[in-house]
């Protein structure tokens, strides 16, 4: 008998004794007593070069399962032979499975059927929701941040990575961290406004609950914050196009929210984006993908393409001669897959002919490889590959997660403006006419499942008003819209109050749909003008997924109630603030601009950004932060603890917080801070902190901040992140344009 036979069965005996288990492990990455990084290593010495370049390709659903419209329905083991055959493959998107059973047999397939046994990164979409039939669908993310409330988000997240793994699906593509100074971009919706903090504590929030405690549990998936990176400023608003900045900058505002996600948060996902970044793709920016996301930041986890990003280097960026000198370009500044770039076959060749050509080293093919199987062993799927199938009627769309989907969308909507406290409809209204096609809309924003539907403005106010209230609607028809307008103005007149629904529909919003200008069309504008004329009491509800420039409704519609696009709760939401039911807490994440004129307009703007024309005002229409309530809040005794601190220490600031009020309310109070003399510019005001407070009428509370170098540091002249020593201006309110309590902080030398 040979030796090394011996010494197996003296292993495995070893092991019985101490375990209980005989160990039938061939080889050491299929051991899971090793570590991650041993695993690895193992099994790349193994592949050949097939294997490796496989492991870097994405295929689509419909190559390997048959489909029902969105989803996968049925195992195709014909499909899989061919797609898969004995080397592997990397992941597979849009797939949505309808059954954990399918992706549990293409599991079994690769684990079995191929020569290593690598298992598949099944990878979908699930920016406020898994984009799956029967998942909850949550509000939009903009709208998710207008609640200024990282608990909640941490929470959907949790919600959203249960029902995504339950699927048998490991990785969700978000959260977007982008930050939108363009309202015209067609993806705002998408992100979590415009302001670094916020962004970066919400994308903390979502990334964690996205992996959850542990990546290997049955409800934690890879989060993948995108678009790697300053992605929401494109030139001139349109999507994709170039974008020109500063380092300084980009490190201060936009590169801020992905270090968050990856320091704070430990995102293993990362998507490159489509632009250029000062003349180079972000596909091919070395500087971007390795030096400062991998040796600056420690990330650990893989960089996907976002889809067709490196096929644009060659035909739209013009900077590779072939596919072969793409990918090169690519996998050799930080890149780990493509996203359908390329067939599968042209693919292969390419890498091929770079690694023969010597345009790519195997050193770079063996990084690539690696951090896509550590991302598969961290999350066990060599270990126990196979959902539990009995989890997807247990978890997907609970009762827990509709109460959570409810939840979010009354906490983000945002009352923006209530002269004579039109809101809450009074006990005196017997009838409201619901007037605007977007009443009916069931429509949940981008990203969601095609096939889903929410509650409409119009049922929600039906199933909550009951048989309280007479609700009069008529249908719109755009066609025929000056009948329509004569129509819903008698309406209007034989009711007591009217509630306009006003904004965006499908068409006009989301990725793709960018707007040369962002007003109302002109039938909405001429339906609210004409029903002002009624003189009835008139609240417009916005229905939208990106600021608008609504300036004939703000100066003359009393009320204005900023709903987003709300979930699946979304009718039920607006029609518990419309009627007093909950009373609105949500803050605006984005600021509202007077006039396309004005863009780009974001409230942490330099000193010297000062947006004065002959021709508009220089203030913005609704300021970042501003929501109303139906209560009253008064500020006082404003304490700074100390007022002098070292560089390197922190100060506590607190604040009080009365309810002046006759309702109970909840008050989002936000901090301030700005840096009077220091070596670079710095914005005249920037967020570093909220809270969210809770108080009855006349209840008294205090809301705490704490302010470190965290909070304090810039950028200095030298690329060096330090904080200088100087005055620090503290402000406290309830919106940046509304600063209610103010005093000063000092930093001297360490």
């Amino acid at each position: 008998m040979k030796k090394s036979i011996i010494y197996f069965l003296f292993l495995n005996l070893f092991l019985y004794s101490c375990t209980g288990k005989i160990n039938n492990n061939k080889y050491p990455y299929q051991d899971a007593g090793l570590s991650v990084e041993n695993r690895v290593t193992d099994l790349i010495g193994r592949m050949t070069i097939d294997e490796k370049i496989h492991q870097l390709d994405m295929y689509w659903g419909r190559e390997v399962a048959n489909m029902n419209g969105h989803e996968a329905s049925l195992y195709s083991e014909e499909k899989i032979e061919q797609m898969i055959g004995n080397t592997g493959i990397g992941s597979i998107h849009d797939f949505y499975p309808l059954r954990a059973e399918i992706t549990n047999e293409i599991q079994k397939y690769a684990l079995e059927k191929t020569r290593l046994g690598i298992p598949v990164l099944f990878i979908e979409e699930g920016l406020h929701g898994y984009c799956g039939i029967g998942s909850t669908t949550f509000p939009i993310p903009l709208q998710l941040s207008a609640a200024w409330d990282t608990s909640l988000v941490h929470s959907v997240g949790r919600a959203i990575a249960t029902e995504t793994r339950a699927h048998g699906v490991d990785m969700i593509l978000g959260p977007v961290l982008c930050l939108p100074r363009d309202p015209r971009w067609g993806r705002v919706e998408e992100t979590y406004g415009e302001d670094p903090y916020l962004d970066a504590i919400n994308g903390v929030a979502m990334v964690k609950g996205l992996q959850g405690s542990s990546l290997d549990r049955a409800d934690a998936v890879i989060a993948e914050p995108k678009h790697f990176a300053i992605h929401g400023i494109p030139e001139a608003g349109s999507n994709t196009s170039p974008v020109s900045i500063g380092e300084r900058e980009a490190r201060t505002s936009f590169l801020y929210v992905f270090e968050k996600a990856v320091r704070d948060g430990g995102a293993m996902g990362i998507m490159a984006a489509y632009h250029e970044l000062d003349g180079i793709p972000c596909v091919d920016n070395k500087w971007l993908l390795t030096d400062v996301l991998r040796k600056e930041w420690g990330f650990k986890g893989f960089v996907l393409s976002d889809l067709g990003a490196v096929k644009m280097t060659l035909e739209n960026h013009k900077v590779a001669t072939d596919t072969s000198d793409a990918l090169a370009q690519t996998f050799k500044a930080g890149l780990n897959m493509q996203f359908y770039d390329f067939d599968h076959s042209g693919f292969r060749k390419a890498m091929l002919k770079a690694l023969d050509k010597k345009m790519l080293s195997d050193e770079d093919l063996n990084r690539a490889v690696h951090d896509v199987l550590k991302v598969k062993f961290m999350l066990g799927l060599f270990d126990h590959p196979y959902t539990d199938t009995s989890l997807l009627s247990r978890v997907s769309h609970s009762k827990e997660n509709q109460e959570l989907a409810l939840k979010a969308a009354r906490e983000g909507i945002c009352l923006l403006k209530n002269d004579h406290g039109l809101l809450p409809v009074s006990k005196n209204i017997k009838s409201i006419a619901v007037v605007g096609s977007l009443a009916t809309s069931t429509y949940l924003g981008g990203y969601s499942n095609n096939d889903a539907r929410g509650i409409s403005i119009l049922d929600g106010l039906k199933q909550r008003a009951g048989n309280s209230l007479q609700i009069n609607y008529i249908k719109d028809s755009i066609k025929v819209s000056d009948i329509y307008q004569k129509k819903a103005m008698e309406l209007v007149k034989n009711s007591d109050m009217a509630i306009v629904v006003l904004g965006e529909d499908i068409n006009v919003v989301g990725e793709g749909k960018d707007r040369a200008n962002i007003d109302l069309d002109a039938i909405q504008l001429d339906l609210v003008k004409a029903l002002y004329q009624t003189g009835k009491p008139i609240v417009v509800v916005l229905f939208n997924g990106r600021p608008l420039t609504i300036n004939w409704v703000a100066q003359n519609i009393p009320s204005i109630l900023e709903t987003w696009f709300s979930g699946e709760k979304g009718g039920l939401a607006i029609a518990d603030v419309l009627l007093g039911n909950i009373n609105p807490s949500g803050k605006l994440p984005i600021t509202f601009p007077r006039s396309i004129g004005q863009v780009p307009f974001y409230y942490n703007h330099k000193p010297t950004s000062r947006h004065v024309y002959v021709d508009e005002a220089n203030t913005p229409l609704f300021p970042f932060g501003l929501g109303l309530s139906y209560t009253s809040f008064e500020y006082s005794d404003l304490q700074i603890t100390p007022v002098k601190i070292p560089a390197s220490g922190t100060a506590n600031i607190s604040v009080k917080i009365k309810n002046t009020g006759k309702v109970e309310g909840t008050e989002v109070v936000q901090l301030y801070v700005r840096d009077e003399i220091s070596s670079v510019t710095t914005p005249v005001i920037s967020l570093k902190g909220f809270n969210r407070i809770t108080l009855k009428p006349d209840e008294t509370g205090t809301v705490n901040f704490e302010l470190g170098p965290e909070q304090l540091s810039l950028w200095n002249r030298e690329m060096k992140r330090v904080v200088e020593p100087g005055e620090f201006k503290i402000m406290v309110g309830s919106s940046s344009a509304d600063l209610r309590q103010m005093s000063s902080l000092w930093v001297t030398a360490n």
